[in-house]
């Protein structure tokens, strides 16, 4: 599809202007933005950019939640053929000063007051960013500074001058091309400074058009907006694919009522990081828990029957008729039911991605009629390099190549892929650009992988972080963090794992428990607590994780290349791993090493048999401030098991 966002916008206007283009739930009340309401306002916002000084191949920061003008604001932006950059709206300050200073940021479009409040905060470090203009007027009365204005005021002075130089913003669409720059994202900084990867209309509308195609999405589905902007995921689904496909996109009011708004816009198409599907699965089993003893029965009878029909069904395989039968009971009793609480009864399809998604997870959703599939991808491939078509979904793989994508493996396993989604050049960074993408266009993911015979790809970890045991029984064994962290993590009472063992002879593990999950558990056993900290050093909690560990040892010795990777000790950590804290990437990535740096004194407890060590750290509250928190984190050992060929 040759075009730009500004153009479909427009032909979605022509076609379609009193249909649906957004809805922004406001004060408990959906808001409509029709087609033609949309084209409207970002003409009047590209008019009002352009008398303030906005000029062709300019970079523009968004800073906000999924909203109606915002998503106007990028659109004004691109007909002007500048380029919008999308960053993390929950980042601290700090962070934005990179992404602003590299991509010599005048313009910032921010959604509120605490966005307006950072911008100022690094002000003096970016004294090129004169323009600042903010969407929701709350708590910015009686704020006054150079530069500082609202957007309503900024769509208002584009309208006037609308009307004095009425050719402007069609003659300025008309000359954006399908090569020209659409925008940029700044990669989640995991193994350092981030990078600007751009990326050009042909190649965002590319992917988007393959998969709009490919799940036949069209003006009918409905879409709910609620992960970052600033991630390409949310940027593809929401964006790229609503202007494509012409569907509606919703924005929910705030975090708080995501779950109630998710209810009631009926989603059609849906996606989430494993994380979400994990706490919903959560909040299901604790409110099972909690049921009677009669409920308790009904649902592990039928559950029994969906996770033996239901992924049958989903693949066009044979199922017999009272098997049928029983399903169709239990859809009534039980899925359907069941469907609803979660908000999933219209879903079509549904993705996840970014991390591996357990199986027993992965076979809840589908077993209860939930077309639940895994996608890969990347930033730098606008998301979209695997697929799963709907009956050939398998746990343990992340699809086949999708349309116009090319896969190979290198000599060490690495992923290699050529898309016409590929990114254009990191921004500034010739030198990063030419270590990832080869002149002949194969990009280097980084990830380990293996392709099975029906050609499709299993993620294994990636390639920097599968490393080598040590001396001891398994030396030289391959040892792949990611895999067993995401092993422990398919267990609802562990929230995060960092798994260490690269060129040591064994492998030991640090925990975040999930406190809704565990904390349920502990009430249910009056086991006192007074908060995470607290929780997390429980000696019952020590055997419950204990457990879940065991149970991936017993798993990890039945398989041959990793039985070695078996855990031999663990620890709780008192804190939840943050982003704030540099311990996590704003994707919620896992910064192994940097983890590994921090928390060195652990690490060395937990290598030199230590059954507690004292820490003392830093932490850093939302708003900015600092404090120090200490305590005694217990450890302890973990049960191995034989490999299974050794036992046989």
């Amino acid at each position: 599809m040759q075009s730009t966002f500004p153009r479909l916008l427009l032909e979605h206007a022509a076609k379609r202007p009193g249909a649906p283009a957004m809805r922004e739930k406001a004060y408990g009340i959906w808001q409509t933005t029709t087609w033609a309401d949309m084209a409207r306002m970002v003409e009047h916002l590209a008019h009002g950019l352009h008398e303030a000084g906005l000029r062709r191949g300019e970079h523009v920061v968004i800073i906000g939640d999924n909203r109606p003008r915002l998503y106007a604001a990028m659109l004004a932006a691109q007909a002007l053929r500048a380029i919008p950059v999308p960053l993390y709206q929950d980042a601290v300050a700090e962070e934005w000063v990179f992404p602003i200073n590299n991509a010599d940021v005048r313009f910032a479009i921010v959604e509120d007051q605490e966005q307006v409040d950072k911008i100022f905060e690094i002000s003096d470090r970016c004294p090129q960013l004169r323009n600042l203009y903010y969407d929701e007027p709350r708590g910015l009365r009686n704020y006054s500074s150079p530069g500082l204005a609202s957007l309503t005021s900024l769509i208002e002075a584009g309208r006037s001058h609308a009307r004095t130089h009425p050719d402007l913003f069609l003659s300025e669409v008309e000359k954006g091309q399908p090569s020209d720059v659409a925008a940029m994202f700044f990669t989640s900084g995991t193994t350092g400074v981030p990078k600007g990867v751009v990326h050009t209309y042909h190649a965002l509308i590319d992917r988007a058009a393959v998969v709009t195609k490919f799940d036949k999405l069209n003006e009918t589905d409905e879409v709910l907006a609620y992960l970052p902007p600033a991630w390409i995921g949310q940027n593809i689904f929401s964006y790229a694919q609503w202007l494509v496909a012409g569907y509606v996109v919703n924005c929910p009011e705030d975090a708080s009522t995501i779950g109630i708004d998710f209810k009631e816009v009926g989603t059609t198409y849906y996606f989430a990081p494993p994380r979400v599907f994990e706490g919903m699965l959560t909040s299901v089993m604790i409110r099972m828990e909690d049921a009677g003893l009669i409920k308790r029965s009904l649902f592990s009878y039928f559950m029994g029957v969906a996770s033996r029909v239901g992924p049958r069904k989903f693949d066009d395989k044979p199922v017999g008729t009272i098997d049928r039968l029983l399903y169709g009971i239990g859809n009534v009793l039980v899925y359907g039911p069941l469907r609803n609480m979660l908000g999933m009864s219209r879903i079509r399809v549904a993705y996840t991605a970014g991390e591996a998604i357990g199986p027993d997870l992965f076979s809840f959703y589908r077993s209860i009629g939930i077309n639940l599939k895994q996608i890969y991808g990347s930033t730098e491939t606008a998301v979209f390099v695997c697929l799963q078509p709907d009956h050939e979904v398998k746990m343990d793989t992340v699809g086949v190549p999708c349309e116009g994508v090319s896969i190979r493996l290198a000599d060490n396993g690495e992923v290699l892929v050529r898309s016409p989604g590929m990114f254009k050049e990191y921004y500034k960074n010739p030198e990063a650009t030419a270590e990832v993408l080869t002149a002949d266009g194969w990009y280097h993911t980084n990830d380990a992988g293996l392709l099975d015979a029906a050609g499709h790809l299993k993620i294994i970890d990636r390639v920097k972080d599968v490393g080598r045991l040590k001396g001891g029984p398994y030396d030289g064994t391959m040892f792949a963090p990611k895999y067993v962290e995401n092993k422990l993590k398919f267990f609802s009472y562990i929230k995060e794992a960092v798994a260490f063992g690269d060129q040591r002879e064994k492998v030991c593990v640090m925990l975040n428990i999930d406190l809704e999950a565990v904390g349920n558990w502990a009430e249910r056993r009056n086991i006192p607590y007074t908060g995470y900290s607290d929780l997390a050093q429980k000696p019952e909690v020590y055997a419950l994780v204990r457990e879940c560990i065991e149970k991936v040892n017993l798993d990890l010795s039945r398989d041959e290349l990793l039985a070695g990777n078996q855990i031999n000790r663990f620890l709780v950590l008192t804190k939840e791993l943050d982003a704030d804290d540099g311990e996590l990437t704003r994707t919620n990535k896992v910064r192994r090493g940097f983890i590994g740096e921090r928390y060195h004194e652990l690490v060395d407890a937990l290598y030199t048999g230590k059954p507690e060590q004292f820490i003392s750290m830093q932490i850093k509250f939302e708003d900015g401030r600092t404090g120090t928190i200490s305590a005694n984190i217990r450890i302890d050992d973990v049960r191995t098991y034989t490999p299974a060929k050794v036992a046989a």
